[in-house]
């Protein structure tokens, strides 16, 4: 696919010196059909398919899930304007996708060619002459760069913070593109470009990009969007002549015909909806209904059943996270003060049935997550910045032990108040300066976890502290996070087994300020700034993790979340008509991968009308 004006353009690059000593001759690079982080890839170039696939699955059927949230007014989940519909990535391809029976590979889906400079300066993809947009326009080397310059100009913060080291990106002829980077010291850069949605230029150009709209765009991917109802309900259709269906990396994927996603303000509507056959998958993340919740006649007769999928990425942690531009939540003794009214053993022993563990890491179930006291090389990385650290990460180990009593934990708490600053007069706490209580309000949008966050206000009052719960609609909700009006809302931080660029949107200086990116507390520090950097250029596994377990460390030593649990699985509860491979993928569920039964779906569909 490299043409003679291709290869002009490259000798016209070399001599006005645009390439640096380092970068490679493109000519000389082998061209290659995956990559990974730090190996080879593990299936070679003419593998037919993905190991964990079914490649006979059949196609047909529907599958509907339940989407919690008040509404949606917006089929474009690309900038921060509107609520998007869940499931639109279902439209769109990427250049490579990823083998989920792999920590970190991915292969050509797009792109059918990939070459990468040795020093990892630039990458190059050929893109596949046969590729196509629902529309039947051919997608070219110009979708590409339209679609990165796009979404770093008008899209959401999280594209500039996940590429920003991408210096340029060039059509080199009509289906070869080049993306070149400011420098090599992102490992996972050159693979990350590869998950670049590409978008229709010929569709886009013409459009206001940035506003919300319910149109059904074209996108090139497996599915197109079928029909949409504004709040309630949106449908995906498989795309039957869609132009990559019979690709390595598709083959016994996009089996179901119909995606549907059906709105539920509440999630104990969207419960009964699933036992009365309404929905037909759900995953069940209430410990209590897991554990009691089943004893209803269609799993009785065994038409619903449970699944339980290990999970093999790090576990996701979520939290209540403060918001640090909120001057009463600045000095860490009072974020650790209100990380002790957080009583997760009454919790796990009184409501969720001792399902769960608490999360004592933002890295756990890994060997990036932090253990005991600092080792020296960890020391290393952290001795320059002692002076913007709490002195505890150097001298004390985690997970971070607090006692277990709650009388002990109400009892150290209403001491690091103390320190803080912190009397109680009349009965409320307030600051010895000012004389201003101590307030805060937790700020939710779905009322499943009401039951979590009053036992902590209990507590809370306990010290004196007032607090309040406020449970708004979720466009209120979205709303708010977009000009840092809360106090206290839950947050989620899931991780790959590559932690790299999407770090510093969750963590660093320059998200702390910028509307609706991951980091929702605020947070700028140096250390962390710098440690972020350093994981991102990380050359090996273990440097890795050690630069991991030090973030981690500065990172809880800092108090900024309230972590909550986790299961260390993935519950399912499904109607039983689905087929699906066994077993499941080591790093991730694959619901491509699933088929409906259709004798199955009859005979559940008989026994339902005969009730």
């Amino acid at each position: 696919m490299r043409s003679f004006f291709y290869s002009t353009l490259c000798c016209s690059l070399l001599l006005g010196g645009y390439q640096t000593a380092h970068a490679a001759d493109p000519n000389d690079v082998p061209t290659v059909h995956g990559l990974s982080l730090y190996d080879e890839p593990a299936l070679p170039a003419d593998f037919a398919h993905f190991p964990y696939v079914d490649p006979t699955a059949p196609k047909g059927g529907s599958m509907t899930q339940a989407a919690v949230g008040s509404s949606f007014d917006s089929t474009n989940p690309f900038i921060i304007r509107g609520t998007p519909a869940i499931g639109v990535s279902h439209i769109y391809d990427t250049l490579l996708t990823e083998n989920v029976a792999e920590p970190f590979s991915v292969y050509g889906l797009l792109a059918e060619g990939i070459r990468l400079d040795p020093e990892r300066y630039w990458i190059e993809f050929d893109l596949r002459p046969e590729a196509r947009f629902h529309d039947g326009e051919p997608v070219t080397a110009e979708d590409v760069v339209f679609s990165f310059e796009l979404l770093m100009e008008e899209g959401n913060p999280f594209y500039r913070g996940y590429y920003v080291d991408v210096e340029n990106v060039v059509a080199l002829d009509h289906d070869t593109v080049r993306f070149e980077f400011a420098n090599n010291d992102s490992r996972e850069l050159p693979l990350i470009v590869g998950q670049l949605p590409i978008l229709p230029k010929h569709y886009w150009e013409e459009r206001d990009f940035s506003a919300p709209t319910l149109a059904r765009h074209p996108g090139s991917g497996p599915y197109y969007i079928a029909s949409v109802e504004p709040g309630r309900r949106i449908v995906y259709q498989r795309d039957e002549e869609y132009w990559g269906r019979d690709l390595p990396v598709n083959i016994g994927r996009h089996n179901i015909d119909r995606l549907i996603f059906d709105y539920y303000r509440d999630r104990d509507i969207a419960w009964e909806a699933f036992k009365a056959g309404v929905m037909d998958y759900r995953i069940d993340a209430r410990a209590a209904t897991w554990a009691i919740g089943y004893d209803f006649p269609a799993y009785r007769d065994g038409l619903v059943k449970r699944i339980t999928v290990p999970d093999g990425h790090p576990a996701r942690m979520q939290a209540f996270v403060f918001n640090l531009r909120e001057e009463k939540f600045q000095d860490p003794r009072v974020r650790e003060a209100l990380n002790l009214t957080f009583d997760f053993p009454w919790l796990n022993a009184n409501l969720f049935y001792d399902a769960y563990r608490r999360t004592e890491s933002f890295f756990q179930n890994s060997e990036m997550a932090a253990q005991g006291l600092p080792s020296e090389s960890e020391l290393a990385l952290l001795e320059p910045y002692r002076d913007a650290l709490p002195p505890q990460v150097f001298d004390r180990p985690v997970p971070i032990d607090h006692p277990t009593d709650s009388r002990e934990r109400l009892r150290l708490a209403y001491d690091l108040l103390l320190e803080a600053g912190y009397e109680v007069r009349d009965g409320t706490l307030v600051h010895e300066e000012t004389g201003r209580p101590l307030s805060v309000e937790v700020m939710l949008f779905d009322s499943g976890l009401e039951r979590v966050v009053q036992p902590m206000l209990r507590n809370m009052s306990r010290l004196g502290i007032q607090g309040q719960l406020r449970i708004v609609d979720i466009n209120q909700y979205l709303n708010r996070l977009r000009s840092f009006d809360f106090e206290i809302i839950t947050g989620q931080f899931p991780q790959s087994n590559n932690p790299g660029n999407e770090q510093r949107e969750f963590w660093t200086s320059p998200f702390a300020e910028v509307p609706q990116s991951r980091n929702l507390m605020g947070l700028a520090n140096p250390a962390v700034d710098a440690l972020v950097e350093q994981l991102i250029a990380a050359g090996s596994r273990e440097e890795l993790n050690t630069i991991t377990r030090a973030l981690d460390r500065v990172l809880l030593w800092q108090f900024i979340t309230i972590p909550h649990y986790h299961s260390g699985e993935t519950r399912l509860a499904v109607w039983d008509k689905f087929g699906y491979p066994q077993p499941f993928p080591e790093y991730g569920l694959d619901l491509a991968a699933w088929w409906v039964d259709t004798e199955r779906e009859a005979d559940i569909n008989r026994r339902l009308r005969r009730r």
